[in-house]
């Protein structure tokens, strides 16, 4: 498999990307069931796909826009803490006993770093910069911790590159993912999970270099509210199943 070709700019939709969004939002609602109630331990594996596939999707976003006005980069940024707030409350609900605030802060921070690769303007590398002692800081604190804010930027080091580069990432992935513990645990779920931890970049980026002719949905702006509303069904379908 040889480099990706350049992703269009502009009012043109990438079918793939859209496509890798959604499985990856797919992804985390089969993770998030083994909190309903029943016993779906093993939805941990594939579960394990979705932080990964979200990040890989900030990669694609930026290299996609790259050359563009940073109004739009911004806004995007903007939509990532907007329901970074909103979101936390549902996820509280939800996670009993979370021990770190919701996916999105992750992802904003991860997004300000890759920018900051990117981008050699002092204001982005200055909210690298920042981003990256926030990440250090309070990294207990944040879901995947700080390896979890530098797997966007590995994902976008990667992202033109031959497939075998994809190991970077999933390392980067697998450290974001409390490794010794799962190696530790030794069970088929938890060593499974590390395969699909290891394994998520490489078939994101098959897919978003193979599944261009694809024609799923269109995920946009909207789409945002879904991560604060799969919280609230779910909630609602473990108070009817209890």
């Amino acid at each position: 498999m040889h480099g990706t070709q350049t992703i269009p700019v502009g009012r043109v939709r990438d079918g793939a990307l859209d496509l890798l969004k959604w499985l990856a939002l797919l992804s985390m609602v089969l993770d998030h069931l083994r909190y309903v109630g029943w016993s779906l331990d093993g939805l941990y594996v594939p579960g394990r796909l979705a932080f990964p596939w979200f990040c890989l999707a900030i990669a694609a976003n930026l290299q996609r826009v790259r050359n563009a006005p940073v109004t739009g980069q911004w806004r995007y940024l903007g939509w990532l803490l907007v329901f970074s707030v909103i979101s936390e409350v549902p996820y509280r609900l939800f996670i009993d006993d979370a021990d770190t605030l919701n996916v999105l802060p992750t992802l904003a921070l991860g997004l300000l770093v890759a920018r900051g690769w990117q981008h050699k303007a002092v204001v982005d590398r200055g909210l690298a910069l920042i981003a990256l002692v926030l990440a250090t800081v309070f990294s207990t604190q944040l879901m995947f911790g700080f390896f979890g804010v530098l797997l966007p930027l590995a994902m976008l080091l990667v992202f033109k590159r031959p497939w075998y580069f994809s190991v970077l990432p999933g390392l980067v992935c697998v450290a974001a993912n409390q490794w010794q513990i799962l190696l530790n645990s030794g069970t088929p779920v938890a060593l499974m999970g590390l395969a699909a931890c290891l394994l998520a970049p490489l078939l994101g980026l098959v897919l978003l270099r193979h599944a261009k002719n694809t024609s799923p949905p269109a995920m946009r702006r909207w789409a945002y509210a879904l991560y604060p509303m799969h919280f609230v069904l779910l909630l609602l379908l473990r108070k009817i199943i209890a």
